[in-house]
């Protein structure tokens, strides 16, 4: 098992995806999660699957970039647990379910979690806990891979990722290089990392071209 003496967590870089989704395949590989049977929404986005799930952990999502009321050009981000440095999901789960591991990761465990109850869900401020329909089994998200971190290997999403779009290591690493990242291509990047403050931070970062408010996701 590895020690950590510094808290992890992952860097994603909306500007460097490209919407080939192998962080997602490699997500269900990983955590034998069977492919979803989904059926055509119209948008915006227009991903597949339409949204996050009991079977997908993590999404990649397409945001359209219009001009004069056309489409331009395509975004993509990726949708995952936050992984909160005080996450409320933990705070609000009466059955003791959720743990916060020191060095990072929010995980869950199946045999304290009460079936149908939802409270996680409800208290997590980017709605990220999953249970499947009717609220018909327990709860499931992104663990950050931490059965892979304890043994000294990667999560599988950034180990998959080919642009660097996300990338794993410590904290104060990650904070460096998106600083480093924001303020070399200022035309390029929105000059703001997403997640240093909101919610009383997170183990998760976003650096990208647009306000992450923008689709949703909550400021201070």
């Amino acid at each position: 098992m590895e020690n950590f003496s510094e808290p992890m967590g992952f860097l994603i870089d909306n500007t460097k995806c490209m919407g080939c989704r192998a962080c997602q395949t490699a997500c269900k590989q990983w955590n034998n999660l069977p492919a979803e049977k989904t059926v055509f929404f119209g948008g915006p986005g227009y991903q597949n699957p339409k949204d996050l799930s009991d079977s997908t952990f993590t999404l990649i999502k397409f945001r359209e970039v219009i001009e004069n009321n056309k489409i331009k050009d395509w975004g993509y981000w990726k949708k995952q647990c936050q992984h909160c440095i005080d996450p409320s999901c933990k705070a609000a789960c009466t059955a003791k379910a959720i743990e916060k591991i020191a060095y990072g990761p929010v995980i869950w465990d199946e045999a304290k979690c009460i079936t149908g109850c939802s409270l996680c869900k409800d208290a997590c401020p980017f709605n990220i806990p999953r249970f499947g329909d009717n609220h018909s089994t327990k709860i499931r998200k992104c663990t950050m891979c931490y059965d892979r971190i304890e043994q000294g290997i990667e999560p599988a999403c950034s180990k998959a990722c080919p642009t660097d779009a996300t990338i794993f290591g410590e904290l104060k690493d990650l904070l460096a290089i998106a600083e480093k990242r924001i303020s070399s291509k200022p035309e390029v990047y929105h000059q703001y990392i997403y997640g240093k403050e909101e919610v009383g931070g997170t183990s998760v970062l976003y650096i990208s071209g647009f306000p992450l408010e923008d689709i949703g996701y909550p400021d201070k």
